[in-house]
């Protein structure tokens, strides 16, 4: 059993998968947004046995909720009937900001950081909150 963690975006959707013991966060993919991603998010959780799903929710910087986070409840929904799985909204400020940091610091090329940052980003998403569970557990 796992959880997924989604980086939800206008043009793509970045996904990371918890490891077994809910500790780490990995990069799996990046997903085109289309007719089709729900058929392929619906394989990652056969194949990962998904049991929870994890949205960046995308707040601004000052709490305050704007026209992307409709869109992210929404699509939220779209899940739950979908896959009739938990899905969680998870504040993710910032997580893009550390994401590109991250793949900077790494000296990857600006044309691959293109390429990975949705799944990178969801990296940090997923992360922020198996931490949280941690701490919750404590």
């Amino acid at each position: 059993m796992r959880i997924m963690g989604l980086d939800f975006g206008s043009k793509t959707i970045g996904v990371a998968m918890s490891d077994a013991l809910f500790w780490t966060a990995q990069g799996v993919k990046t997903i085109r947004r289309s007719k089709k991603e729900l058929d392929e998010l619906r394989e990652l959780i056969r194949e990962y046995e998904v049991m929870e799903i994890v949205i960046g929710y995308p707040k601004n910087m000052n709490g305050t909720l704007g026209p992307r986070c409709t869109l992210t409840e929404e699509f939220a929904e779209v899940l739950r009937a979908e896959f009739g799985l938990e899905v969680k909204l998870w504040d993710e400020r910032l997580s893009t900001v550390a994401a590109q940091r991250t793949l900077i610091e790494a000296d990857v090329s600006r044309s691959k950081r293109k390429h990975v940052i949705d799944k990178m980003a969801a990296v940090f998403i997923l992360q922020g909150y198996l931490d949280s569970r941690q701490n919750k557990n404590s």
